[in-house]
């Protein structure tokens, strides 16, 4: 058996989204040339292809763009820059010494790489999942696969639809079924709150005269071959469902927009740190993980409300790579940024108090006239003021060096 030749990088990206193609950009513009991008779709782009929505580039090019518009800006910079791109690659190795292994159609690759990027994105919870009891019949979907059927394909999923969850590819589907002719009959949310963007409750329910059902969930699916009845639940404070409140739909599909996990079977698998409010890797201000040379941005990280941040998330990170992959120092992370119940998650989670820094939160539920407070030990050093504070809506707050305290952590939450 012939070993196969290991190929040294100054940089592996893996996954030629919106965060990988503007980390590679950004390399590039920093002087780092020995560049490959691994894409284990046909195309790159990631989830944007798919997207055919408005509503992109509005923070970074003062533009309605589409998905493939918004991706395509940056394909062709990729293109003009000749930046080795590998489409129909799978990563199926990483390791701390970061040694790549990929399968391509030409066979298995491995590369050795001064510095790995992270930016796989990130995968829907599947019915598996959530437990949903009932038969198994044809007819469910998570919202992703409904999109990219329609959008992609020409294929229609189905004629009378209910809708699982509130998350925004399910609320964009509710509009995207009913304009191709399909019924909407309610999408229905677990939590007593929207999980979505509040435009995308209004545009693409509210105009549309789709009913949301707060505090429900389905109990049941019931089908043979296909989708037939489901029922539908309310639900108690702790989430359990109330008997004596079932309402039956007659329907022949199930789409779920529950909830988008990190795609982070590498970064285990390379012993990175994970954080289980994330479910992505712990990172410091320059998107560095825990793992020398390893480093992360986009939804692979956190997932984002708005793409112009992931791309400028890559940027960020392709600025620190360059300087590592170069030889420089980069500072080390020496306080915690540690959020209370009243967080729902925050990037980055360590930083090194040497430099500004932009933090990235959720919040766990919704607010009103309430203020975001930053303490280090009893010295508020931020309260950033909203009227209105909503889990679905990240939060970015500027933090200055010159107001942090060298090895104090600093605690944050809502008051």
């Amino acid at each position: 058996m012939n070993e196969i030749n290991i190929e040294e990088k100054d940089a592996v990206i893996i996954g030629a989204g919106p965060a990988g193609l503007a980390a590679a950009l950004m390399l590039k513009k920093k002087g780092i040339k020995n560049i490959v991008i691994l894409e284990r779709e046909k195309n790159p782009g990631g989830i944007l292809r798919q997207c055919i929505h408005d509503g992109f580039g509005l923070v970074r090019f003062k533009e309605q763009l589409s998905g493939p518009e918004y991706a395509q800006k940056f394909i062709d910079e990729i293109l003009a820059q000749n930046i080795s791109l590998y489409t129909g690659a799978a990563v199926t190795g990483l390791t701390k010494d970061r040694l790549v292994t990929v399968v391509t159609k030409d066979g298995l690759r491995k590369y050795q790489a001064k510095a790995v990027i992270l930016a796989m994105g990130c995968r829907e919870r599947t019915r598996g999942a959530l437990g949903i009891p009932g038969t198994r019949p044809a007819g469910i979907y998570t919202a992703g696969v409904a999109q990219s059927f329609i959008n992609l394909k020409n294929l229609m999923v189905g004629h009378k639809i209910v809708i699982l969850g509130s998350g925004d590819i399910g609320l964009i589907m509710a509009r995207r079924l009913t304009l191709e002719g399909a019924e909407v009959l309610a999408v229905i949310e677990k939590l007593p709150y929207p999980s979505g963007l509040p435009r995308n409750i209004q545009q693409c329910l509210n105009d549309y005269g789709i009913p949301l059902y707060l505090r429900h969930t389905v109990t049941d699916i019931k089908g043979r071959g296909r989708v037939e009845n489901v029922t539908v639940s309310q639900v108690d404070d702790a989430g359990l469902p109330v008997p004596g409140t079932e309402k039956e739909y007659a329907c022949d599909t199930v789409v779920l927009s529950v909830g988008l996990i990190p795609e982070n079977e590498l970064t285990k698998q390379a012993g990175i740190a994970i954080d289980p409010r994330t479910n992505g890797p712990i990172v410091d201000e320059n998107m560095h993980t825990s793992v020398d040379g390893i480093f992360a941005a986009g939804n692979v990280l956190h997932v984002h409300d708005l793409v112009d941040y992931v791309s400028w998330e890559g940027e960020k990170l392709g600025q620190a790579a360059a300087r590592y992959i170069t030889g420089q120092t980069l500072p080390a992370p020496l306080i915690k940024i540690l959020p209370d119940s009243s967080i729902g998650n925050i990037v980055p989670q360590v930083i090194s108090g040497g430099q500004d820094v932009e933090i990235s939160l959720r919040v766990g539920r919704p607010w009103r006239d309430r203020a975001i407070v930053f303490k280090q030990g009893d010295a508020v050093i931020k309260k950033v003021k909203q009227k209105r504070l909503n889990p679905p809506e990240m939060v970015h707050v500027k933090l200055k060096k010159d107001s942090l305290k060298s090895g104090k952590n600093i605690m944050v939450g809502v008051e």
